[in-house]
């Protein structure tokens, strides 16, 4: 099953996170299907490509719990 989820980069206690499609049986930093944004929890700053991730949620993608709170604070999704 596809997930839609974060990857970690960065460096030690500066993260930053990639937001990626991948096999839910992949681990955290594996190879992802598509990269679709980023977001850096410390300085708030976020990029979504919509196009993209309304392509794979319409293909059936399940969004992580913490991705799916970031795409509703970001207006890309609705309850």
């Amino acid at each position: 099953m596809l997930k839609l989820r974060l990857k970690r980069n960065g460096r030690k206690r500066q993260p930053s996170y990639r937001l990626v499609i991948m096999e839910n049986t992949t681990r955290r930093d594996g190879r992802p299907v598509d990269e679709v944004g980023y977001y850096n929890p410390i300085t708030k700053e976020s990029f979504f490509n919509e196009e993209k991730i309304i392509k794979w949620l319409s293909y059936g993608v399940q969004p992580t719990e913490t991705v799916f709170h970031l795409l509703k604070k970001s207006n890309l999704i609705k309850e």
